[in-house]
């Protein structure tokens, strides 16, 4: 079960929950976000349209997005509507859930390094975390890019930033963005087509892959987790590769994109 850092919903929220109880009136579901706590949907949220039975659009044991339209602390009540929700935002909202499942396995296998159990590690991080990065993964995405010192600034206890650090970098790989540019070279040089071939594969690495789109047009591909770091890579790297052409009294281009 994710956890969040208040103890109620909020009016207009969406919700994850699952359905444990159906009657004809409505149902009642058990919220995977707040310990202890559960939502009923009346038949009359349930579906925009008629409902003839109920058992037509949530059963038992089934996940549901609900959006919170009343929270009654004092009753320990909140209502739920299916109906008051885009196909868009339910899928999005299951998706963001399956992000916190997995950032909370994150948390507790750092619990674990320090020797406490989840339970201490929301209390001692998990909820600042989500104060401070909107949510657990967030904390983990950020330290995996720029390691533990994102999260000391932020005034996370530093045994608790490494440990977050070391697991988001062996379990979440940076963002990465692909950028893709053309070079046309041409050399008529005896050796010419050796010549081609060793200009491109200077340029070739982990991070640049080349390939003909036909002669003498060569597409560029560059890997990076920064975009201006990227286009740094591929300008240059082209740039390296039309040196070693005109040295051999050949000629070559650089093209962002086709025309």
């Amino acid at each position: 079960m994710v956890r969040k850092s208040h103890e109620w919903p909020k009016e207009g929220e969406l919700i994850v929950a699952t359905v444990y109880k159906v009657f004809n009136y409505g149902a009642f579901a058990k919220l995977e976000e707040y310990p202890d706590k559960e939502t009923f949907i009346h038949i009359s949220e349930v579906s925009a349209g008629w409902v003839k039975n109920i058992r037509d659009y949530v059963r038992e044991n089934q996940k549901i997005v609900a959006r919170v339209l009343r929270v009654t602390p004092k009753k320990g009540h909140v209502d739920g509507s299916l109906k008051r929700i885009r196909e868009d935002q339910r899928t999005k909202k299951i998706q963001q859930w399956k992000i916190e499942q997995k950032a909370e396995k994150f948390l507790e296998l750092v619990a674990k390094s320090l020797n406490k159990d989840l339970n201490k590690a929301y209390e001692e991080v998990g909820y600042e975390l989500m104060d401070i990065f909107g949510d657990i993964y967030g904390a983990f995405e950020s330290s995996a890019e720029e390691g533990a010192s994102v999260l000391i600034d932020e005034g996370i206890n530093e045994d608790w930033a490494k440990a977050i650090a070391e697991i988001a970098a062996n379990n979440i790989s940076p963002p990465e963005v692909q950028i893709t540019g053309y070079i046309d070279l041409q050399t008529y040089a005896p050796n010419g087509v050796e010549i081609i071939k060793e200009a491109l594969k200077a340029i070739e690495s982990d991070d640049i892959q080349v390939r003909t789109i036909g002669a003498p047009r060569y597409r560029v591909t560059v890997k990076s987790p920064d975009y201006i770091v990227a286009e740094k890579i591929l300008k240059d790297s082209t740039q390296k590769a039309i040196k070693i052409i005109e040295k051999s009294k050949g000629t070559g281009e650089f093209l962002r994109e086709l025309e």
